[in-house]
């Protein structure tokens, strides 16, 4: 039987016209209007609609809705059409096992495929199915995100993300390695390669830039200071998910290497980035389109309130389209026009899935590490449990943390009230031993919030 492979079903020249990297990238969008964006973005968008209505998920999901097609008309038109998040896709997977239907992969002549799974943060891994164009698509916003910010061919790559069936260790190695002349050490998590081993690598080989999430990166730090090593490591940057913490923590601990954020998920991948002036995070609007919405109500919000990630991946078109995505992120759009057109968020600021309601008041797990990571009492790792007195129906928080001695229980309680704006409890332990709640050493994105209401 005849089929294209996987190179000769995508046209990397025209993906490099429409989606530009290095100095191209920043000439066409520097100077480029809104409106010009936006009749970009709506052209895509008819053409993945197109897509949309051949995948039985989406053609499921909008009729039952009473769309058909014709009725979406455009980008305008969008919020017409329903969300849907994980659990959708994972009921997709239950009833049409082992892909689901939101793939579109057709039968015996169906297009070179790439399965990956997430790291299973929020639950039960989900399947990751990916086309030549979406998947390198999805590689060139990363690869082409590192060159802005400065990463050069001299440099080497120390990565820290998971591989496995994880989809995040092998799309950044794929990143790099096809769109930027540096080179990658795919270090990933620490049951992959130990933590120890892990900073003697970055040391044998000169390693220059980290990638990776902030926790075990901060971990690292510690361990190469333990090890003796900072006088052999000489990183220069840090690019990687810095959320809520506050990122001069993490310079300080890597000798004033530069951190730089940046915020995906698996099924979109890359979604927005700091650029070189650190100034908010800038969704890349050539590729993806971002709405937020109220937690609550799913309507759109005001230009600074805080919603919903909603994503609708514009370029792609081919396997596992993305139409209205609810990530469960949460964040907020920056006023003001950047250094290119592209609108700017700025960044995760915690999951409305993971909120936890204490007496009144949204409590979000993630902006504890924010509080507590500028102590040096404090190892800045935690975990959150949340149980209910089946007595009163009273709702408490604990927040185990990490003490490298000499920290008052009281003191950090009233840190965490004044900063959450309620009271929860506090327990102290000694380094290292949230680990094993917390799953760092293992885990891409490690447990903060352990909820024993559910069980």
């Amino acid at each position: 039987m005849s089929f294209p492979n996987y190179f000769e079903a995508l046209d990397i020249k025209q993906m490099l016209t429409d989606y530009p990297v290095g100095d191209a990238f920043v000439a066409r969008y520097k100077t480029m209007s809104r409106d010009e964006l936006f009749a970009l973005q709506n052209a895509q968008f008819k053409k993945l609609m197109l897509r949309g209505w051949d995948v039985p998920f989406y053609k499921r999901l909008w009729s039952a809705k009473g769309i058909e097609p014709g009725d979406i008309k455009g980008l305008d038109d969008i919020t017409k059409l329903p969300v849907y998040d994980k659990s959708g896709l994972m009921a997709s997977i239950a009833d049409f096992p082992p892909y689901g239907d939101f793939a579109g992969l057709g039968g015996g002549d169906r297009p070179p495929s790439i399965l990956h799974t997430t790291s299973g943060t929020t639950g039960r891994p989900q399947t990751l199915l990916f086309g030549p164009k979406g998947r390198e698509v999805g590689n060139l916003l990363v690869g082409r995100m590192y060159r802005w910010l400065g990463l050069q061919p001299d440099d080497v790559v120390h990565s820290v993300y998971g591989h496995g069936m994880i989809n995040g260790g092998h799309y950044i190695r794929e990143a790099v390695t096809h769109f930027t002349n540096s080179i990658f050490l795919s270090a990933g998590t620490g049951i992959e390669t130990r933590s120890v081993n892990q900073v003697n690598l970055m040391a044998d080989f000169g390693v220059t830039v980290m990638v990776g999430f902030v926790d075990y990166i901060r971990k690292l730090a510690e361990v190469a200071g333990a090890e003796g090593l900072f006088d052999r490591i000489k990183l220069r940057m840090i690019i990687g998910h810095l959320g809520t913490e506050d990122r001069a923590s993490t310079e300080a601990a890597w000798h004033g290497a530069k951190a730089y954020d940046w915020y995906g998920v698996g099924d979109t991948g890359s979604i927005a980035g700091e650029g070189p002036e650190r100034n908010g995070l800038y969704v890349w609007e050539d590729a993806q389109f971002l709405e937020l919405l109220d937690v609550d109500s799913g309507a759109p919000v005001a230009q600074g309130d805080t919603g919903d990630m909603v994503v609708t991946c514009l370029y792609k078109d081919d396997v596992a389209p993305c139409i209205r995505f609810n990530t469960h992120d949460i964040t907020h759009e920056l006023d003001g026009r950047g250094e290119i057109a592209f609108k700017r968020i700025a960044g995760f600021k915690g999951r409305s899935d993971n909120m936890v309601k204490l007496r009144g008041i949204n409590l979000f797990p993630h902006a504890i590490g924010a509080l507590i990571e500028n102590r040096r009492d404090l190892t800045g790792e935690y975990v959150c449990t949340v149980e209910r007195d089946t007595a009163t129906q009273r709702d408490d928080m604990t927040v185990l943390i990490e003490s490298r001695g000499g920290t008052e229980k009281a003191d950090i309680a009233e840190i965490l009230r004044r900063g959450l704006g309620v009271d929860v409890l506090v327990e102290l332990c000694a380094p290292g031993e949230t680990a094993a709640l917390t799953q760092i050493d293992v885990r891409q994105k490690p447990i903060r919030l352990i909820d024993k209401r559910a069980l």
